[in-house]
Formats: C-alpha cells, structure tokens, sequence
C-alpha cells in the first residue's frame, strides 16, 4: 500500500514542459493509459488530477500512491465517480475521509466505511450521521469502540440495531441488546455465533417465533434447549430445526416422527449441504452495480 506523498516546490518545475505535454496534449486514452501506469511520476500525477475527463480523474483517485495534494481538490469534484474513487483509496488521508464521510451523495459516504483508513475520528463522525445506512455500516464494523457501540445500542433504527447484534463481539453489547424490545433486534442476536450458552438458551424461550427459528438456522444449542424446541408450539421453529445444518442427526431423526407432515418430511428429505446452512452476512459495504440500473445520475466524461 502506498503512502500518499507531497509533491515539493522544485519537483514542480522539473521537467515541467513535458508533463505538461503528457498530460494534456494526447487523447484521452492516452492521459488514462498514463493515469494508470505505476512509473508514472508524481508530478505527472498530480497534473492529470485535474484532466478534463472524469475517467482519467477517477484512475488517479483511485492510486494508493497518488500525491495528497492531487487528493485533497478530487474530494471536491463535481463527478461522484472521482470522489467515490477517493473514498475508497487506502492512501486517503484522514482529513481527506472527514470531508468524504459528509459528502452530500450517499454512494460515496457509504464508501468511507468501507475504507480500512478509517480511525475513530471517522467512525465517531458516522456514528452521528443522520444517514441510517452509514450508522449500519458502522454497526457492522469488527473493531469497533465501545462508546461508539454503546451509542449504536440505543440508535433510534431498529435496523442499525439488528446489525449490531448480528455483528459484535462485544460481550457488553450482546447482553444489552438481549434485553431490546424489537423482534428483528432479537432476530439479529439469534444470528450471532457469540452469543453464550446461557444467552442462546434465553433466545431458544423468546416469544417470537422468528427470532426461535432464526436461532436454530443459525447456532447450536444446548440438549436441552434441542429438546424443548423439539416440541415448539410453532411448526415454522420445528420445520427450521428439520432443515437446519448445525441441528445435531439425533434431533432431526426425531422430528422425523413430528405431527405435521411437512416437518417430518424435511426432515426424512434432509441432505447435509442442500442450502440451509447458516448465512452470517460480510458488512454491506456500498457496491453500485453498474449498468442502467445502477441509479447513476450520469456517466462520466470522456
């Protein structure tokens, strides 16, 4: 990984006759084929940060090794392209996600969590974003501070909550969110593989089905927390236990003999591998596909 660098006063003007002509003076192709080109040197750099086109804007947004003066105007560009491009740059400066994390589109300050530069400054500074996405993404961060995921335990979007909960491996938080009063919080908590025993066995009692079937898609539990499930009053907890892959062969060839019919056939029909394996989504980190579909508001020049 780069590490961004300033470019110095007399670096500027050496050679600067045939910078200048490299940069400007061939086709866009060409500028971009040099944008790209890791001998490119810095000086250069720096000058195609203000090309014309976009694209080649963008191809310098997104070098590790850019120059932090080359950085620091692309913040600002007026294509969401270029600036998502800097959002995303490992090399990005601190100041320079600052500025991104608040930026007016929401594709490129969704790109800023993504960004493994990201310090406490910037997560504290999405914490209080009145993005609900943003706090998501920040809900779902691995290292994240505890005073940081105490404030997301209380946050007003019960679904910055759930992704907290499916997320954390603080043990202060599960337990907190344990308590929540919202299913789909629960439902969150019933995902994560973090949770003790005892927390499980507290799940494998919640009054809401989906949070008792979501846990046994998801974890394993006790014998007898099994046990009591076997016999669920909910044929949607059964039937998720017949088609779970982490439900012990035992259970399963007990609910074989289950009342309802298509539990027990789920059951007989089980094959180990066959899709019901639990899912523990990566951070949704902001991807826009491409295409027409994509919501772009307009391509970049070329």
């Amino acid at each position: 990984m780069g590490k961004q660098q300033d470019v110095g006063e007399p670096d500027r003007h050496n050679g600067s006759d045939t910078t200048a002509q490299q940069a400007g003076g061939d086709s866009v192709d060409a500028r971009l084929a040099l944008a790209q080109a890791p001998t490119t040197p810095q000086m250069t750099l720096f000058d195609l940060a203000s090309d014309p086109s976009a694209v080649v804007r963008k191809a310098v947004a997104a070098r590790a090794d850019a120059p932090a003066q080359a950085l620091r105007p692309l913040t600002r560009d007026h294509d969401r392209d270029v600036r998502e491009a800097v959002a995303r740059n490992p090399s990005a400066s601190i100041a320079n996600l600052l500025r991104l994390v608040k930026d007016a589109d929401r594709w490129v300050r969704w790109a800023v969590a993504g960004n493994p530069a990201c310090d406490e400054s910037v997560r504290r500074v999405m914490s209080e974003a009145p993005d609900k996405e943003l706090r998501g993404l920040l809900a779902e961060t691995r290292e994240l501070e505890p005073e940081l995921a105490a404030r997301l335990v209380d946050d007003v979007s019960p679904e910055v909550r759930e992704r907290l909960a499916t997320h954390t491996h603080d043990p202060d938080v599960i337990a907190a969110l344990l308590a929540d009063r919202t299913a789909r919080v629960r439902k969150g908590l019933a995902r994560n593989p973090r949770t003790s025993a005892e927390q499980r066995s507290a799940l494998a009692q919640d009054p809401v089905v989906d949070v008792r079937a979501e846990l046994v898609r998801a974890v394993e539990l006790g014998e007898a927390d099994l046990e009591r499930l076997i016999d669920d009053r909910s044929v949607q907890v059964r039937l998720a236990m017949a088609k779970s892959e982490v439900v012990p062969p035992h259970v399963r060839q007990a609910l074989v003999r289950d009342p309802d019919e298509t539990v027990a056939g789920a059951a007989r029909d089980f094959r180990p591998g066959s899709g019901h394996a639990p899912v523990i989504r990566a951070p949704r980190v902001g991807h826009r596909r491409s295409g027409p579909g994509s919501g772009r508001r307009g391509g970049a020049e070329r």
